[in-house]
């Protein structure tokens, strides 16, 4: 009767040992995924990020240069 618990508690204790390395195991994997995420997150709003700043300076070359043109126009035909 010892023997059998002293199997049963054993066979406990590894199958708790062989759970805990699963655990382990896949959430090294589920934290390498979300890792490659957030890089493809940070990729994504920094391209993001500097088309932006591209269009608001070209807003404001387009503003100033119609501007300069308007000026101008405005000289010359005087």
């Amino acid at each position: 009767m010892a023997t059998e618990l002293a199997q049963v508690l054993q066979s406990i204790a590894d199958l708790k040992a062989d759970l805990k390395m699963e655990f382990t195991t896949e959430l090294k994997e589920s934290e390498a995924r979300l890792e490659n995420k957030i890089d493809t997150f940070n990729e994504r709003f920094d391209n993001y990020q500097k088309a932006t700043q591209w269009v608001v300076a070209l807003s404001f070359s387009l503003i100033a240069s119609a501007t300069v043109i308007t000026v101008i126009s405005s000289v010359f035909r005087r």
